[in-house]
């Protein structure tokens, strides 16, 4: 009712000043009981893929305690959160017992101690099994003495290991007085997940918690085999909220599933889309509304009141609706929360094109290769004129070449056309609205 309110009011304004406005619709339907006739007027036209899909929360992490050594159980102290509470950047999550955790970095350094000293006895071993060698030589004939191979190359190679566990303990060590008893999270969100409690046992990896950030939402839709060629990743989105019919938020395609999901000979692809922000699009929108909030009257208002168009009672009235009316939205807007498994309907865009000539698809006709329409002269007659044309959708045709703004052309009996140009209204609508369907 709040978003209707704001449209009346800037259907409102359109009647007072068409010209000066740019109403946010323009309607130019013409029937008669023999022909209906549309005028050829500029707008935007979109090529779209539409499919329902549901939202789901795009940034899910789990968190996991991340204890030193290997494979070592140590005792959880203290869970300091619940699932649904709200939490920062950087706000500890949960604690290990630090009596154990203190224990563990000193086991490790006496680990590196050890390591230290295995190294130094497998260099003197080995020094003093080559000094009780002796090699002789006497022209070309060797002599040795107390000489043994197999021994000097079984030494080298317990050098070789301890060499080897001597670095494996200093990287082990060194990673662990990187680490932390504590999980902190790494970004605002709320937790959707606790699994673990004071006094439990875990190992190395055990997910304590998980956390979402409730700003992130993405949906997946199945595309058709038809259409899947013409998506590509980084591709332009809109998402509609069903349950809330006049918000629709800016995406991106994340994801293309290579492989095919079919069902009773139906092949499709899932494909992901990724939404905005919606603080970014709040912000976005607050920068683009229409300051009217300072009690000034609008130009095209001022100038209706100059025109004895409408009365200066009659004008405050209306921007005082107008302040209202956007206050209230921006109330809305800000009390609003996206939910995981709202239904959604995501457009893919295509194609698209702006300020270019559009005629409705029902009035032109195909021979061959050449479209033609039916073009209504000034004195009432019809003639077939071919055309050149672009991109379409469902419902209009974008013209290359062979009409010119403000013309009129025949569409055949029983087809009802709209056109409908969206220029942005007057009173800035706190959420993007899509583009003409």
């Amino acid at each position: 009712m709040k978003a209707l309110k704001i449209l009346l009011i800037t259907l409102a304004l359109c009647s007072v000043s068409v010209l000066s406005l740019g109403c946010f619709f323009n309607s130019d339907t013409e029937s008669t009981s023999e022909q209906q006739v549309a005028t050829v007027q500029r707008g935007n036209l979109t090529v779209d893929i539409t499919a329902s899909g549901n939202l789901a929360l795009s940034r899910i992490e789990d968190l996991a305690f991340d204890i030193p050594g290997r494979a070592e159980a140590i005792t959880v102290e203290e869970i300091l959160v619940e699932e649904g509470d709200s939490v920062e950047e950087g706000q500890v999550l949960a604690k290990l017992d630090t009596s154990e955790w203190d224990d563990m970095l000193t086991n490790l350094g006496l680990d590196l101690i050890q390591a230290q000293i295995n190294l130094e006895n497998a260099e003197l071993a080995l020094d003093k099994a080559e000094a009780e060698t002796v090699t002789l030589i006497t022209g070309d004939i060797v002599y040795s003495s107390n000489f043994d191979d197999e021994e000097i190359d079984i030494l080298e190679l317990r050098l070789a290991l301890a060499e080897a566990q001597l670095e494996d303990a200093q990287k082990v060590l060194e990673e662990a007085l990187e680490k932390s008893p504590e999980i902190t999270a790494p970004f605002d969100g709320f937790i959707t997940g606790v699994n673990v409690e004071g006094g439990d046992e875990v190992l190395p990896g055990t997910v304590a918690v998980t956390l979402a950030d409730p700003n992130q939402f993405e949906a997946d839709i199945l595309v058709s085999e038809m259409d899947i060629f013409d998506l590509e990743l980084g591709g332009d989105a809109t998402v509609q909220i069903d349950a809330l019919s006049s918000l629709t938020i800016p995406a991106k395609v994340t994801h293309i599933s290579p492989t095919a999901t079919i069902q009773s000979g139906v092949v499709n692809y899932y494909v992901k889309v990724e939404l905005e922000s919606l603080e970014a699009l709040m912000q976005q929108q607050q920068e683009a509304m229409p300051n009217i909030s300072s009690g000034e009257l609008p130009g095209p208002i001022k100038q209706a009141i100059e025109e004895g168009q409408m009365t200066q009672e009659d004008a405050e009235a209306m921007l005082e609706q107008m302040q209202q009316a956007q206050a209230e939205q921006q109330a809305e807007f800000e009390s609003f929360q996206l939910r995981e498994g709202l239904t959604v309907t995501v457009s893919i865009i295509i194609e698209e094109a702006a300020d270019v000539l559009l005629v409705p698809n029902g009035a032109i006709t195909t021979r061959g290769r050449q479209t033609y329409v039916q073009v209504i002269s000034a004195d009432g007659t019809t003639e077939e004129r071919a055309i050149n044309t672009g991109i379409s959708n469902w419902q209009y045709t974008e013209v290359v070449d062979g009409l010119t703004e403000g013309e009129q052309v025949v569409v055949p009996q029983g087809t009802t056309t709209t056109t409908t140009q969206q220029e942005g209204p007057p009173g800035g609508m706190m959420i993007p609205m899509g583009p003409p369907r």
